[in-house]
């Protein structure tokens, strides 16, 4: 199938099956870009490229990711460390984020107390 085939019946992201073909996934390489033609095969391998890009790896570590998928069974835990490092950043974002929360949160209850002193000041 084309492109705007698998676009249209998986609802996979014209982005994702570009980065696919750039990086030399598709079987028909030597077709000119866009022409690549898609089987149930390289649907499979796109569908573990869209979760890796969900999962928030970037171009690079997702190419990478998969020409390791591709190598085979050899680069398992070569794969599993991409994963881990992937998680760690994640975990460092989402602990960044919940200290501004926090700071926030503060701020917020701060400016309440002080508006709800005002208003008693004033009764």
């Amino acid at each position: 199938m084309t492109r705007e085939e698998a676009c249209r019946r998986y609802e996979i992201p014209v982005e994702i099956l570009k980065e696919y073909e750039r990086c030399g996934f598709c079987r028909d390489r030597d077709q000119a870009p866009g022409a690549c033609r898609y089987e149930d095969s390289d649907l499979e391998r796109i569908s573990l490229m869209m979760t890796l890009c969900e999962a928030g790896l970037d171009p690079q570590e997702r190419e990478t990711y998969m020409r390791m998928f591709l190598a085979g069974q050899d680069t398992l835990e070569a794969r599993l460390r991409i994963l881990d490092e992937r998680r760690e950043d994640t975990l460092r974002e989402i602990h960044g984020r919940e200290r501004q929360l926090d700071l926030l949160d503060d701020l917020r209850h701060r400016l309440r107390m002080v508006i709800q002193k005002e208003r008693m000041d004033e009764r």
